[in-house]
């Protein structure tokens, strides 16, 4: 039984580093690759990466390399190519050039993986994954956006602190656009159990959602040059191996939704069963008034952001 190919396309933080989620993990055998005027830096991260593994003890083949020959059947493609976000730039400032990007990359992907299950990282996210489905004319449940994950991450994680518990014991759920539209779900909020409002008070709650939203602007501030790496390439890590192994994961990430949710064909972050060939269901929740007009708010915020990619294409 062969291994699963996994090719990760831009070989910047959050590409190398998902690279290093994956190959510890052992999901499979890895393809890195960046734009022939890096020369020979994917080469170099490839190999420092593979020569870990006897120190670590896992066995992934890793190959660095600026031609996409060498991801030809791939069975995922995670997408982090792009520029990255730098301080006082908003996720529609990147909208434009990221886009050229996308869609460069998605014109490689559908000539050498016609088969692979496509994860898009790129920025502004949203509006990046409808523009892989667009130029790769993929089955919409092959292309899917990796922000849920990582924004209920990061959710998680300031509930535990504040609660001084284990993350381990939060469980949550965003939806939604992924940026400052995004829609917590209390009702789908715990703590071992327990309901987040009977453990932290509303207006406090409200200040942790609030955090959530603007969570990679706070990386970007502290960081002064780049952006967050860490836990978005653990979270696409998560998503590769849902994949990879049919976990069949209950996750949250941005899927193409037509009817459901009333969306109408554009891709948002909902609840999905996460599988060997993609998404393989929507899971679609009672949302109260309050949660319905949110998710709306963040909705028709992803059809503004893809109308403007629209007219500057």
């Amino acid at each position: 039984m062969r291994r699963a190919k996994i090719s990760i396309i831009g070989a910047g933080n959050v590409g190398a580093t998902t690279a290093h989620w994956c190959a510890a993990a052992e999901l499979g055998d890895i393809v890195l690759v960046d734009i022939p005027q890096t020369e020979d830096m994917p080469k170099g991260k490839a190999l420092d990466l593979m020569q870990s593994s006897p120190v670590m003890g896992f066995d992934s083949n890793i190959v660095g390399t600026t031609s996409y020959d060498d991801t030809s059947g791939s069975d995922v493609v995670v997408i982090t190519a792009g520029i990255p976000r730098k301080p006082g730039m908003s996720r529609d400032d990147l909208l434009s050039t990221n886009a050229k990007i996308m869609a460069s990359v998605c014109e490689q992907i559908k000539k050498t993986s016609q088969h692979a299950v496509v994860i898009v990282v790129s920025n502004p996210l949203d509006a990046m994954v409808q523009k892989a489905l667009q130029v790769t004319g993929f089955e919409p449940s092959r292309v899917l956006g990796q922000a849920g994950v990582l924004d209920t991450a990061r959710y998680r994680t300031f509930l535990a602190m504040e609660l001084g518990v284990s993350v381990e014991d939060v469980s949550a759920l965003l939806m939604g656009g992924h940026g400052d539209t995004m829609v917590p779900i209390p009702s789908c909020t715990s703590v071992g159990g327990i309901p987040v409002q009977q453990l932290i008070e509303p207006a406090r709650l409200a200040e942790i959602v609030d955090r959530t939203r603007k969570g990679g602007a706070e990386i970007v501030s502290l960081l002064k040059t780049g952006s967050a790496y860490y836990a978005p390439a653990a979270a696409t890590a998560q998503m590769v191996e849902a994949v990879v192994r049919d976990k069949k994961r209950l996750i949250p990430c941005a899927a193409y939704c037509d009817k459901e949710y009333g969306v109408g064909g554009y891709y948002v972050g909902v609840p999905v069963v996460l599988g060997s060939s993609g998404v393989e269901k929507i899971i679609e929740l009672t949302l109260t008034n309050e949660e319905k007009t949110a998710f709306q708010k963040s909705v028709d915020a992803v059809k503004e952001l893809v109308a403007t990619m629209a007219k500057l294409s």
